[in-house]
């Protein structure tokens, strides 16, 4: 007889933080097992066994300063599911796309579904989309594609542009010079070095930090972060996937937030609770107000 292991014990919850942010950047269907394991991602068949819900979810962040989150779709039906939970709770916005790596699935039937969901008012950004060279899971001429379109979306429905940019730098912002990038853009994960930082910055792009800038390997990302204007930046998790140390190998959930937003504060040489602060500054400017 097969025994199945238990869950593995969440992380703990790490020191609450001074002042209240939010989480630029998650997605909840994964983290409440509505992606099925079947899909033979082992970080959803982690959140899965988790049996976590949107409100549990919630309340743990609440319980350390995260007020607020911005959960991301991927495909049509993740990007239904977020809209409407968004739509369910008020602390909570949503963004919509087809993801690069399924972007043979951005038929015009699709990206006319996608176009209406970005028009909801719970939907605040279009995305995550952009290029992923790192998997060949879709064509480039696919991706590019699909990336050219989701930024006519947002420009024609006015919500911000949230960017999944994986060992693509140059393309990605080739592109956006190339169709005229909408007026926000959110590069995700940044994954640049300092030179693409003061890039991004020079043509006003927001830069979203996730666990990796406290990775021992990523000193370039640190470097970038020094590079990013506070007024540019935001803090995301990216979860169930990418969480900060000491966590790496276990789900991630928007309560580690302030492991990475005081790593983030020591690389900026400013307090916390004014990193905070900056940075819900700059969610009302790049999703709206709450």
């Amino acid at each position: 007889m097969t025994v199945s292991k238990p869950p593995a014990a969440p992380p703990v919850a790490p020191e609450p933080l001074p002042a209240p942010v939010f989480d630029s950047h998650c997605h909840l269907d994964i983290m409440v097992g509505d992606r099925q394991a079947s899909s033979g991602d082992p970080v959803a068949q982690a959140a899965q066994a988790a049996s976590a819900t949107v409100s549990g979810i919630l309340d743990a962040a609440r319980a350390v300063g995260v007020t607020r989150l911005v959960t991301i779709g991927y495909d049509l039906p993740s990007s239904r599911w977020n809209a409407e939970v968004a739509a369910a709770h008020a602390d909570v916005y949503a963004g919509v796309a087809i993801h690069p790596n399924e972007a043979h699935a951005a038929t015009p039937e699709t990206l006319a579904e996608i176009e209406e969901l970005a028009g909801r008012p719970e939907v605040r950004a279009v995305g995550e989309t952009g290029l992923d060279y790192f998997r060949d899971w879709a064509s480039r001429d696919d991706q590019h594609a699909s990336f050219r379109a989701h930024i006519e979306i947002a420009r024609r429905t006015g919500k911000a542009l949230v960017i999944h940019d994986r060992d693509a730098h140059a393309d990605v912002l080739k592109v956006l010079a190339e169709e005229g990038a909408p007026p926000v853009v959110v590069f995700h994960s940044f994954s640049g070095d300092a030179e693409m930082a003061a890039e991004c910055a020079a043509a006003g792009y927001y830069l979203s930090f996730s666990g990796p800038v406290t990775y021992k390997n990523a000193g370039y990302l640190r470097e970038a972060a020094r590079v990013a204007p506070v007024e540019l930046m935001l803090v995301e998790t990216d979860a169930p996937y990418l969480p900060p140390v000491p966590h790496r190998g276990k789900p991630n959930a928007p309560y580690l937030i302030p492991l990475t937003l005081r790593c983030l504060a020591e690389i900026k040489g400013v307090e916390p609770d004014a990193l905070c602060e900056a940075i819900e500054a700059n969610g009302v400017a790049v999703f709206g107000a709450w």
